[in-house]
Formats: C-alpha cells, sequence, structure tokens
C-alpha cells in the first residue's frame, strides 16, 4: 500500500483540535473591509468549526491530520 498524499491547500487551512475535530478560519476577512461594521470583522477573527457534512471530506484529503 502507497502512502497517501495530503493535499497541501487544505493542510495549510485546517488544524486538528484535541477532540478530533477540524479548525478553520471563517472567511470574507481579506479585502474591501471599510464597508464592513467593526463587530462583523471582531467575529470574523474568531476560528469555527467545520461542520459535520464536510468532515468525511477533509480526513480523505487530510490523511495524516
Amino acid at each position: 500500500m502507497p502512502k497517501l498524499k495530503t493535499n497541501r491547500a487544505a493542510a495549510k487551512r485546517f488544524k486538528k483540535t484535541g477532540t478530533g475535530k477540524l479548525k478553520r478560519m471563517k472567511a470574507y476577512k481579506s479585502h474591501i473591509l471599510t464597508k464592513k461594521s467593526a463587530k462583523r470583522k471582531r467575529n470574523l477573527r474568531q476560528a469555527a468549526m467545520t461542520d459535520p457534512s464536510n468532515v468525511k471530506n477533509m480526513k480523505k484529503i487530510l490523511p495524516y491530520l
């Protein structure tokens, strides 16, 4: 059985928590920030958990995470 390749793009975007869940950063925080409120930008800084419907696919492309 050959070694599996990790999807490098996904590896940079997701981290594993202590309980095995996948953590991700929120989108919409990179540009056009002037029209977004301070509250909205502050909330976008927080990490979020990956939705359970996507976890199966994420574990497939991140075999060693």
